[in-house]
C-alpha cells in the first residue's frame, strides 16, 4: 500500500517555473515507478512524466519534454517535478501515481493515485 500527497500547485504567469511535490508513504514505495499526469475539465488524464524506482530512467510527454524534470529522493520518500518555461496549455490538476511494476505511460498502469494539485498558467 503507498499513499500519495501532491503538493507546490499554484497560479504563476507564462513563463514561470513551479516545483510540484508528491510524497509518498507505504513499505512499498522504495520499490515503486512514479508518474505525474495531468487533468482538465472534461478530459481523460494524460501523462507528464515517469521515473523508475531507482531513478535512472525518466520518461515525458513530447509536450513537456526540455521543459520539465522529474526527480525522486528516496530518503525523503518525495518525487518531484520541475516546471519551467510554463504555458497556459500547462493549466490542469496534476496528478502522482504509484505502481510497483515498471513505469507506464497509462492511468491503467498505475495502481495509486495523490489527490491532485492545481496548476494555473495565466497569460
Amino acid at each position: 500500500q503507498v499513499q500519495l500527497v501532491e503538493s507546490g500547485g499554484g497560479l504563476v504567469q507564462a513563463g514561470g517555473s513551479l516545483r510540484l511535490s508528491c510524497a509518498a508513504s507505504g513499505r512499498t514505495y522504495s520499490s515503486s515507478a512514479m508518474g505525474w499526469f495531468r487533468q482538465t475539465p472534461g478530459k481523460e488524464r494524460e501523462f507528464v512524466a515517469a521515473i523508475t524506482w531507482r531513478g535512472g530512467d525518466t520518461l515525458y510527454a513530447d509536450s513537456v519534454k526540455g521543459r520539465f524534470a522529474i526527480s525522486r529522493d528516496n530518503a525523503k520518500t518525495t518525487v518531484y517535478l520541475q516546471m519551467n518555461s510554463l504555458k497556459p496549455e500547462d493549466t490542469a490538476s496534476y496528478y502522482c501515481g504509484a505502481t510497483e511494476r515498471f513505469y507506464s505511460t497509462t492511468t491503467d498502469g498505475y495502481r495509486y493515485w495523490g489527490q491532485g494539485t492545481q496548476v494555473t498558467v495565466s497569460l
